[in-house]
């Protein structure tokens, strides 16, 4: 199953009538692209030694994002970003994946305008939602997880920038 297959059979929940242009997806109210591929890890820091050293990319920033037991680092591929997720502790829930699944793709991760009224949507179109109200994650931003039994199998996090965490394209 591709990548924008997925991301098809998302946006369908969204709204039916779906334009695709390049990495972004239409609808008549709003505008998606991804954000972010999180990538589960025992250890950020040997994680770089192939991200970072060996592929050459650029690491833009660190963070630890307690509420959630994880510590992030964000590498930009083009516009989107690989983010690595090291556990905090053995009661995360990267710790849990990573104990049951390795390290490996944890979620992808979708740019909305309005994550409420996204929420809001796919909750009336029966999707499977892990949080039906969004939450602080990294760099300030609002997320929520979809389940990935509404996303064909992957585990889907909405993000929406917010005043205070969001980034220009410079910053990029």
């Amino acid at each position: 199953m591709s990548f924008q297959f997925l991301v098809y059979e998302f946006q369908r929940y969204l709204e039916p009538s779906l334009l695709a242009e390049n990495s972004k997806l239409k609808t008549q109210n709003c505008v998606m692209k991804i954000e972010h591929i999180g990538i589960a890890t025992p250890s950020i820091n040997d994680a770089l030694a192939f991200w970072r050293d060996a592929l050459g990319l650029r690491v833009v920033a660190t963070e630890e994002v307690a509420e959630q037991g994880v510590r992030v680092a964000m590498l930009p591929v083009g516009e989107p970003r690989v983010e690595l997720l090291e556990p905090t502790g053995p009661a995360s829930p990267i710790a849990k994946f990573l104990e049951k699944r390795g390290a490996g793709i944890h979620h992808i991760a979708v740019r909305v305008d309005d994550i409420r009224s996204t929420l809001a949507r796919l909750k009336e179109k029966g999707a499977r939602l892990i949080d039906e109200s969004p939450r602080v994650g990294a760099d300030g931003c609002l997320v929520a997880f979809v389940h990935p039994s509404a996303a064909g199998g992957v585990l889907l996090e909405l993000v929406e920038h917010t005043s205070a965490g969001d980034e220009t394209e410079n910053d990029r």
